[in-house]
């Protein structure tokens, strides 16, 4: 095989959140950048996770939409889903979000090299390409390498019936029956857009309770409307065995002792990060047991000039996150100064209602012995919730109880996920609760819920 060997500033490995706009920002400040990427720009997020995900709740909840709309005074002819084109809808969003970044980094001279990635030595990755080895030069490098969906041992990965969130983005057909294992953000927004399409879903979580990083309010509602939206949840539940792998389903005994009969299971536990075939182990770089690469506040790794960012990191698994990490990486692999800071970090969980929250929430305040206001405003009370149609949810703000300052909020309901965006640019700026409230809200608008939550924290001393 031949070989060629290229110099450059800074080589970014992986073409991710994390990956394309480390390169941007790199070739925007100046230096020589080379991206590397096995497979499609985009990484998870647009190709197997955020976007493809989006795009199939889009078309599941205009359908609910549609099945619901002579409530509000609207008849609609029996609406039925069409998985052919809400797949083919979901291949060209991400096909156009794909040409978008390819032209960002023509626009900013980024090189694209296709291929696998290993660094060799200190200063040199080796990229396998189709062709050709190329060995690539550099003066810095930024790891953005990502995860992927974890496996567990208690099923076969190879059967038909058994998915992981890769593959229920690209079914042949709707399935008549899911079970959903892990009820955390993909899980649960997976079980909300197949019960939508029609499909029987049930839910088995181990922990206590379904979405088990959020609010704990938050979970119970979550879990009685999916309840009453025919999701059943069954938590403090394992998957113990697999009884029998079906021609057309799976057969499960759980730790509960039930069985459950299935067409597909869905296995939504974790993530499995990227870091095996880059080689760290040969330059010392310390790596974390389950494969985390251990960085500092400037995304820097235990090896001087080699940088790391997003879900390889083993932080924060969100796509957000991940772009400024990235561009953290990127400024400190040019010589700049930059820190990443994850004190104000908004998360969401796209299933209908939306759930978004930022800081602390009820629990962490508890184990923390915070002294903390909470203040909670239903939507069933705000009156464009109500000419909506989407009275479900809330938005809880918690606040320091002496100095009054935003410390979290949880939101749930219509548009949370834009909602939150203002209690997180209070908490970045320290703002009080009170400066909430003295804030003008347009009315009628969901954000006057905000509003109101700030006015119920000074009621509330």
């Amino acid at each position: 095989m031949q070989e060629e060997k290229r110099s450059c500033d800074v080589v970014v490995i992986g073409g991710g959140p994390a990956g394309h706009p480390a390169a941007m920002r790199a070739a925007q400040i100046g230096k020589k950048v080379v991206l590397v990427e096995k497979n499609r720009l985009g990484g998870t997020c647009l190709n197997r996770g955020c976007i493809p995900t989006k795009t199939l709740i889009a078309s599941s909840e205009r359908l609910a939409q549609a099945r619901e709309a002579e409530k509000l005074g609207v008849k609609v002819a029996k609406a039925e889903p069409d998985w052919k084109a809400i797949i083919e809808r979901k291949n060209r969003v991400i096909e156009t979000l794909t040409r978008g970044i390819e032209a960002g980094l023509r626009s900013s001279s980024v090189e694209l090299v296709k291929g696998n990635a290993s660094i060799t030595q200190e200063g040199e990755v080796l990229v396998k390409e189709t062709e050709k080895d190329l060995i690539l030069k550099a003066e810095k490098i930024i790891i953005a390498t990502g995860s992927e969906p974890r496996e567990i041992p208690v099923f076969d990965f190879s059967k038909p019936s058994v998915l992981t969130s890769t593959d229920a983005l690209n079914l042949e057909k709707i399935p008549e029956s899911l079970v959903v294992v892990g009820s955390g953000v993909m899980g649960s927004e997976f079980a909300a857009i197949f019960s939508s399409l029609g499909t029987n879903v049930v839910m088995v979580e181990m922990m206590d309770k379904m979405l088990p990083t959020e609010d704990s309010r938050v979970s119970r509602q979550m879990k009685s409307l999916f309840s009453r939206s025919g999701i059943e949840v069954m938590t403090s539940t394992s998957v113990q065995e697999v009884f029998e792998y079906q021609e057309g389903g799976i057969k499960l005994k759980l730790s509960t002792g039930e069985v459950l009969e299935a067409e597909k299971v869905l296995v939504s536990i974790g993530r499995k990060l990227n870091s095996s075939a880059l080689g760290l182990e040969k330059l010392g770089i310390e790596v974390e047991k389950d494969g985390a690469i251990k960085v500092n506040e400037r995304m820097e790794t235990s090896e001087s000039g080699i940088f790391a960012a997003g879900d390889v990191t083993g932080g924060i698994m969100l796509a957000h996150v991940a772009t400024f990490e990235g561009i953290v990486a990127a400024e400190n692999a040019c010589g700049r100064e930059a820190k990443m800071d994850y004190r104000v970090v908004p998360s969401c969980v796209f299933t209908s209602p939306e759930v978004a929250s930022v800081g602390i929430n009820t629990d962490t305040a508890k184990e923390r012995k915070l002294d903390v206001k909470v203040s909670r405003i239903p939507f069933s009370g705000l009156g464009k919730a109500l000419a909506m149609g989407e009275e479900r949810g809330f938005v809880q703000l918690i606040a320091d109880r002496k100095t009054d300052i935003v410390l979290g909020a949880q939101i749930m309901g219509a548009h949370a996920s834009d909602l939150i965006h203002e209690v997180a640019l209070a908490m970045k700026l320290g703002a009080t609760a009170s400066q909430i409230e003295q804030t003008v809200h347009a009315h009628p608008s969901l954000s006057e819920a905000v509003m109101q939550a700030a006015r119920a924290l000074g009621e509330n001393p």
